[in-house]
């Protein structure tokens, strides 16, 4: 049978989602290893994206196959006594045969949370989760260069990625919000790169902070050159928010 499981985890310690044969400290590892324990069989799992270290998830979603049946809500609440407190498994549910996580998605939404330079005080309980940023910059100006970044484009001058496989995505929707404390980047799409929310978060603070011109953004796509793009920002702002099916 076909499980599907929704996940939260606090990325900070981890060194990102996947499965990775230099060490076990990643998600997916952490969740196999407790799945096969308990399930007597060895579980591999399939996650909708590969969150990079440090990187956070209100949704991430997954699924694995087991021959044997389960209770959905039993094995919830056991997952989330073995597994560790940074790691909670808030649904289970049986899938449909062909349901995969990834290939399935129809988009997905990351959210960059930037704690202002001129707040009043630095983050306490949220220090983990934000980017305390130093630059203080031009929301609007913000705003009018991530317009940009809409529609699909070839984003390997975005991204760490140096993959063969293709490089094109496409990004619906882009907003941007702002209280005293924060400013609060989302990105929705059918999928991102390596790094690739990262890059633009860091591109349109050093264009917001006057530190670049925004014509960048469009010698970036033309030239698919990483060099010419912005710094690469804080893994502990950024969170997976939403999967869709």
């Amino acid at each position: 049978m076909n499980y599907k499981l929704q996940i939260s985890y606090d990325g900070t310690k981890y060194k990102g989602w996947q499965r990775n044969k230099k060490t076990g400290d990643t998600i997916q590892a952490r969740i196999e290893e407790t799945l096969s324990k308990y399930l007597g069989v060895h579980i591999e799992i399939i996650g909708a994206g590969r969150t990079d270290a440090g990187v956070h998830a209100k949704m991430q979603v997954a699924n694995f196959n087991v021959k044997q049946k389960i209770d959905c809500n039993t094995l919830r609440r056991d997952l989330n006594r073995y597994l560790p407190k940074d790691i909670v498994i808030n649904d289970v549910a049986i899938a449909d045969d062909r349901f995969h996580s990834r290939f399935n998605a129809k988009s997905k939404t990351y959210i960059y949370t930037i704690w202002k330079a001129d707040a009043k005080y630095p983050p306490l309980f949220e220090r983990k989760y934000v980017y305390e940023c130093e630059k203080v910059f031009d929301i609007k100006l913000m705003k009018k260069a991530a317009e940009q970044f809409l529609g699909k484009h070839d984003f390997i001058g975005f991204s760490s990625d140096r993959t063969k496989k293709s490089t094109v995505r496409s990004i619906e929707k882009i907003e941007i919000a702002e209280d005293d404390f924060t400013v609060k980047l989302s990105f929705t799409g059918d999928g991102f790169l390596y790094n690739m929310v990262r890059i633009i978060a860091g591109t349109l603070i050093e264009i917001a902070a006057g530190e670049m011109d925004e014509k960048v953004i469009d010698a970036v796509f033309k030239a698919n050159n990483r060099e010419l793009a912005g710094f690469t920002a804080p893994s502990c702002g950024l969170c997976l928010e939403t999967v869709e099916y």
